[in-house]
């Protein structure tokens, strides 16, 4: 079954409006009366967190690919990490990334490489898409457990939560750092998956799309730009194949193996 596509997608101001807000605020932390050591080792340790533990380890490998699997209270948590990241709740990003693996590079992906490097980076956020429709229908599995429902209603109350924590713990700086600057950040590595590995760097496999495996991507986002080993073998919880494929993600998982906390992992089965 395919989505039906619009071509004159409507403008989807909420997320327009939402997405120049912060990248306003991030510009404030270029202000040196914002600088200061400890907000940007804030916003490094909340990158690592929302957007490697939460978004990469979480939404991603755990959640959407189920490559391996945890305990539920570290699932939460994990989910929780990205929630954090501000990229909407958990069904809807787990549903939308489980369309793009299906229609991947086609029409009804929702952020075909096709239309260009803009649309898959981050238009296709700022245009009501067709493909939430179909959300329900690929997130069954989570869509009636309470915590994923409380998340996805409340994930921009959890940032604000988060945001007078830090305006507690450090001030304005932190916040700036912290939030704006941080979720910023972590967008763009995020979107860099969407759109630079699926135009440069290498392909290893025929995925069937133009997925490609981007080292400098795979550096950002935490090994995730090993994208197009991840497109041919999508239920595999490591992406960086060959040994000079960094995974941070992987080894990860590695750890959690190691402590009794990750079970059932899969990996690719490749031909020799």
């Amino acid at each position: 079954m395919t989505i039906a596509t619009s071509t004159k997608p409507q403008l989807n101001w909420v997320n327009t409006l939402f997405f120049a807000a912060l990248h306003i605020g991030a510009l404030f932390a270029l202000l040196p009366s914002n600088f200061s050591w400890n907000a940007v080792g804030v916003a490094l340790l909340l990158y690592w967190i929302t957007g490697g533990l939460g978004i990469t380890l979480g939404f991603h490998r755990l959640v959407t690919h189920r490559s391996f699997q945890t305990p539920k209270w570290l699932e939460y948590l994990l989910v929780l990490f990205g929630t954090l990241s501000c990229q909407g709740g958990p069904i809807e990003w787990v549903g939308i990334h489980r369309l793009h693996h299906l229609h991947s590079d086609t029409g009804s992906d929702p952020h075909d490489s096709n239309k260009g490097f803009w649309w898959s980076h981050m238009g296709w956020l700022v245009y009501h898409s067709p493909a939430q429709a179909d959300v329900p229908r690929f997130t069954k599995d989570i869509s009636e457990d309470p915590v994923y429902q409380f998340l996805q209603k409340y994930f921009i109350l959890i940032q604000v939560a988060l945001g007078i924590g830090l305006l507690l713990l450090g001030g304005w700086s932190f916040v700036v750092w912290g939030i704006f600057a941080r979720i910023v950040w972590v967008y763009h590595c995020t979107w860099l998956v969407n759109s630079a590995t699926h135009k440069f760097g290498y392909r290893t496999h025929d995925s069937g799309d133009h997925s490609t495996n981007c080292w400098w991507v795979a550096v950002l986002v935490f090994g995730e730009g090993w994208h197009n080993n991840h497109h041919a073998f999508q239920y595999s919880a490591r992406h960086g194949l060959e040994w000079w494929e960094i995974d941070l993600t992987w080894m990860t998982i590695q750890v959690l193996q190691l402590l009794g906390l990750a079970t059932n992992v899969k990996l690719a089965e490749r031909k020799q």
